[in-house]
């Protein structure tokens, strides 16, 4: 599933094409995704502004000037492309295959400073889309509750450390907890723990103090490299202009099991927590 860096990532691309432009017609494909759109989702959409297009943890949001925000989640294969006379630019990045177009699920006709058409391609329909007022947009079920933004200056030494302070759960299964930090998937928080030195059996309770500041530091600065990378290019993602993400080529533990360490030389082990594979060193993770 797309993390903090690649949802972000798509919000760069999808930035100047709509962000101030006007949504003059949305086509539906089919009535739904992983759940049903909201009602008369077309006809609500349809002749508003998009003021700002931004993100919440692994969600994108266009506010609207008709006082309502669309949320879109991409899922495990969901992707937006870019239709226009203006060339998305892809930097440095690897362009992805051409997705099928069978599964181009809903279009955004757009009128702005480069008009032009946004797919929505969505080949597993796990995403979905929803639309909730604007002023009541962190009450909502998607973000009630939800941590701080970890590249935003709420994500601090301090309220790291109390929110883990008194957690018995591994520290690894704390960094995925979205109302301890929102954003942070499985990739980041492999990469974060092993640059930090710390091994993801932890319980949060013995992480807390220097540990902690020092793996938040460390988590900010993973996501950082990843997001001027493009993201990870796991399975299905791809930048708003098709463009693959090349921070996995960068990844020291994640997806490297039996491999040698880069620091001692030690096999990359591989064990399951809930349910999802973690990657580390057991000899330079503590």
């Amino acid at each position: 599933m797309p993390e903090l860096p690649e949802v972000e990532t798509v919000r760069r691309g999808l930035r100047p094409f709509m962000e101030g432009a006007q949504l003059t017609k949305v086509e539906l494909r089919r009535p739904d995704l992983r759940f049903p759109l909201p009602k008369n989702f077309s006809k609500r959409l349809q002749g508003a502004t998009i003021t700002t297009l931004s993100r919440r943890g692994k969600y994108l949001l266009a506010e609207l000037d008709s006082s309502e925000t669309l949320i879109a989640h991409l899922g495990m294969s969901g992707r937006f492309t870019i239709n226009s006379h203006r060339k998305a630019s892809p930097g440095v990045f690897v362009y992805a295959q051409a997705g099928d177009r069978r599964h181009d699920h809903i279009v955004f006709h757009l009128d702005g400073a480069s008009p032009s058409r946004v797919i929505y391609n969505d080949p597993r329909r796990f995403g979905f889309m929803d639309l909730t007022r604007s002023d009541g947009l962190e009450r909502s079920r998607h973000f009630e509750g939800m941590g701080p933004e970890p590249l935003c200056n709420e994500f601090t030494d301090a309220g790291f450390d109390a929110a883990i302070r008194n957690r018995k759960a591994p520290i690894k299964n704390l960094l995925l907890d979205q109302s301890i930090v929102a954003g942070v998937g499985n990739i980041y928080a492999c990469e974060a723990l092993y640059r930090a030195g710390i091994s993801p059996r932890r319980m949060g309770a013995s992480v807390a103090g220097a540990r902690a500041a020092r793996l938040r530091a460390t988590l900010v600065t993973v996501l950082d490299e990843a997001i001027e990378a493009g993201g990870s290019s796991l399975r299905d993602f791809a930048g708003a202009d098709g463009a693959l993400g090349y921070f996995q080529h960068a990844f020291l533990v994640y997806g490297r099991e039996n491999e040698p360490c880069g620091q001692c030389g030690a096999p990359i082990q591989r064990i399951i927590q809930s349910g999802r594979s973690t990657f580390f060193c057991g000899q330079c993770q503590r």
